[in-house]
């Protein structure tokens, strides 16, 4: 028996529909190792914003359910004019037992990080936007889901001796994860690929979100 015949066949399904989902070509997708712990099925997705000049990479399908939906994508490397705005990670998670923790067989998984200047950063009140911002890409994309939680911090980075000229700056990351109501993931991946699109300040947004300015310091 071979590999892919004792992949279940609801992982198998949420490929596909991961597949099917539309995200914006600022945003670059590439599978990275996805954890081997967490569950007994798992597939996992870096991303990166750059500006709107940088190309897409499509979406790939991790270890060897990749052999039920191969498809040859010519991806355009980056170059040192991309402008690097947010980066992220997205973990599906499946175990066909089931999990009381997760209220379900699936879990998503993520993490985003973006920078912003050390005025922006000290507002008291973002992590709750930044938690916010996910909550509505998940309404705005009709995602049901459940038992959704996560935590928010920020990060100072000074700089000293010989880079002492550079800015303060603050870093803000979203850790977060949440049920999906099904084995239909699509419209999870395209609210969390927006999200990380807010989170990089770029235009445009879903209504009642407020977008941050380019705010990468050189």
């Amino acid at each position: 028996m071979n590999a892919l015949a004792q992949v279940p066949a609801d992982f198998l399904f949420a490929l596909g529909t991961l597949r099917k989902a539309q995200c914006r070509s600022e945003l670059r997708l590439e599978e990275i190792p996805a954890p081997a712990r967490l569950a007994p099925y798992a597939v996992a997705l870096g991303a990166e914003v750059f500006s709107p000049t940088a190309a897409t990479r499509q979406v790939p399908v991790h270890g060897p359910a990749a052999k039920a939906f191969a498809q040859s994508h010519a991806n355009t490397p980056s170059t040192d004019d991309d402008d690097e705005l947010a980066t992220g990670r997205f973990i599906l998670l499946h175990d066909p037992d089931g999990s009381a923790v997760w209220e379900g067989e699936f879990r998503i998984v993520t993490y985003i990080r973006a920078q912003m200047d050390a005025e922006m950063g000290n507002d008291a009140m973002l992590g709750s936007v930044a938690w916010t911002w996910l909550v509505d890409a998940l309404e705005n994309h009709a995602a049901p889901h459940r038992a959704a939680g996560g935590t928010a911090t920020r990060i100072l980075s000074e700089s000293f001796g010989t880079l002492a000229e550079r800015p303060d700056t603050i870093d803000i990351e979203l850790r977060a994860s949440w049920t999906p109501a099904s084995a239909d993931v699509q419209a999870h991946l395209e609210a969390w690929s927006d999200m990380v699109c807010t989170f990089a300040g770029l235009p445009p947004l879903p209504p009642g979100v407020t977008g941050l300015p380019n705010r990468r310091l050189n």
